[in-house]
């Protein structure tokens, strides 16, 4: 049994996406980021950057004690080296997919939230906050459109690297993207969308999804931690 600790943003669903595509039993914890439930010592405890997901693995493969892992890549790389699924046991195989895993975690992730937060969420429209993000956005589905030229997945098979990718491609009309104009994209975008374990994983998401994400007074909290926020 994995217990999720999960909210549905684009890193929680990356993770649902893995459990549902590999059949893994597991129980969503639900933690409402809008509430400040990633704030309560008990999550602290084992998620020290006070964000979702994380998981406790109560069956590692080792036999001890339970494994805690936080950080989306993390623990879509724990959970594929636990099943042997969605990362290829080759070296060439395996460094494509981690190349494309980092880059999601360094790059496309970062960008497009701060894409949501400056074009959404700030209360002051900055034009050029938002010109410099929604450029970025569009520089990186570029490099994604290109990437999956002549392919059906970013690594060639189905793998953590395209979970880890598609929830923040999900979001494209709020980052101002036209998936028309990347074509290659957009077949994958659509191909991942049809697979069960996607449809299942987004399922569990409205079904966890209790109250809006960001409210005004969620704002406070989601937007202006510090240090001491927490405490």
């Amino acid at each position: 049994m994995i217990e999720l600790y999960y909210w549905p943003t684009p890193n929680g669903h990356k993770i649902t996406m893995f459990l549902e595509e590999a059949g893994l039993d597991y129980e969503i914890h639900p933690v409402n980021i809008s509430v400040g439930d990633q704030f309560k010592p008990e999550f602290l405890a084992f998620s020290p950057n006070n964000r979702m997901p994380a998981i406790i693995d109560r069956a590692p493969t080792d036999g001890g004690d339970a494994i805690t892992v936080f950080e989306s890549g993390a623990i879509l790389m724990y959970l594929a080296e636990k099943t042997g699924k969605f990362l290829p046991s080759d070296i060439r195989g395996r460094t494509t997919v981690m190349e494309w895993l980092f880059w999601q975690m360094g790059g496309l992730g970062p960008m497009l939230g701060q894409n949501h937060h400056f074009g959404t969420y700030a209360p002051e429209k900055i034009p050029y906050a938002i010109n410099r993000y929604v450029n970025e956005t569009n520089r990186l589905y570029g490099v994604l459109n290109k990437r999956l030229e002549g392919r059906d997945f970013i690594a060639d098979a189905y793998s953590i690297a395209d979970m880890a990718c598609y929830p923040w491609i999900v979001p494209h009309e709020r980052q101002q993207q036209n998936l028309d104009d990347f074509p290659n994209l957009k077949r994958w975008f659509t191909a991942i969308g049809e697979r069960k374990g996607t449809v299942d994983a987004y399922a569990k998401g409205k079904a966890a999804h209790f109250t809006p994400t960001v409210t005004e007074e969620s704002k406070k909290i989601l937007f202006g931690q510090t240090a001491k926020t927490g405490d």
